[in-house]
């Protein structure tokens, strides 16, 4: 049985020999299938009509490796967690089952991004060690979605969230949301705001343009919204959405007097021990997620800077 794993990861079992910018603490591998996805999201290079390579997801190469060796190889890692991506193909449900009791002997937690399954489906998952699933919603926007996911139904996505939150408790639903995909911030705050009423949180990523997809030729966010968003999230999360300055659908400014904002809140937010370097960008360019905390200076700099009422 093939897993694919990917660069990162591989680099840092020593499947691959190779310079890591920055050490993955989580082991991050995605199901094999020969084919395309049986979906057709228009960002991903998975997706059914896709003409991109079908090694990447996002910016990330993922190269397939035999089980039994990628099993071998894990603990060399050190890592916090295993992070299992599915694509939906004929069969993929016995393929995860498969990874997860391989997985077993390793005693680390698991986290699961799926399509939505039942919660028997759930309940098995968490007797093999699943704590925290992701939940592809991606698209923020209802009035996008459909046009972007035509194959799934924005209800549904948050059905799926609610089972997740009643099988695993609260907090171990992560709805994933892609910024950058035409919707406003006012939608990214009213999903941010539904999500965390429903028991879940929140993992942000930075549309990522990919040649082959549907929305090649779309821009990637501009750091300035991405990092608005990353603290219009933070605050959300605390129950601070009044500070958010809003200004029609779009983010203003911010109050931030008396609020001690953590560096993290620039840094990947995701399952415990997921960092995630590099997915959506360059090394050597900041990134949109910092995969570790960035310097105070830093945090100081940017608030004071997003915190400043931005002209029209």
């Amino acid at each position: 049985m093939l897993v694919r794993v990917s660069y990162g990861t591989a680099i840092a079992v020593g499947l691959i020999r190779a310079r890591l910018m920055a050490r993955p603490t989580t082991a991050y591998l995605m199901t094999y299938w020969p084919g395309k996805c049986s979906n057709d999201c228009a960002f991903c290079a998975q997706a059914r009509t896709s003409k991109a390579n079908l090694d990447r997801l996002s910016r990330v190469t993922w190269p397939a490796f035999e089980l039994e060796e990628v099993v071998k190889a894990l603990p060399n890692g050190r890592f916090g967690r295993i992070c299992i991506q599915t694509i939906d193909y004929p069969g993929m449900l016995d393929d995860v089952f498969a990874l997860l009791e391989a997985f077993r002997p390793l005693k680390l937690p698991v986290s699961i991004s799926i399509t939505p399954v039942d919660s028997e489906t759930l309940g098995r998952f968490k007797s093999l060690g699943v704590d925290y699933v992701g939940v592809g919603l991606d698209v923020a926007s209802e009035r996008l979605f459909k046009t972007l996911k035509p194959d799934f139904d924005w209800r549904e996505m948050w059905d799926f969230t609610e089972r997740i939150v009643d099988v695993l408790g609260s907090g171990r639903a992560f709805v994933h949301v892609i910024v950058g995909l035409g919707e406003t911030d006012r939608e990214l705050i009213e999903t941010f705001e539904r999500a965390y009423s429903t028991g879940a949180d929140v993992s942000l990523f930075a549309f990522t343009p990919l040649k082959g997809t549907r929305l090649e030729n779309l821009s990637p966010p501009s750091l300035e919204r991405y990092r608005r968003i990353q603290l219009a999230r933070w605050l959300v999360e605390n129950g601070l959405v009044d500070r958010i300055l809003l200004e029609g659908d779009e983010i203003v400014g911010f109050d931030l007097d008396n609020l001690n904002v953590p560096p993290s809140v620039f840094s990947t937010h995701g399952c415990p021990a997921c960092n995630r370097p590099y997915y959506n960008e360059r090394p050597r360019r900041e990134p949109y997620n910092f995969p570790f905390p960035p310097k105070k200076g830093y945090l100081e700099e940017a608030l004071t800077r997003l915190s400043s009422r931005r002209p029209r």
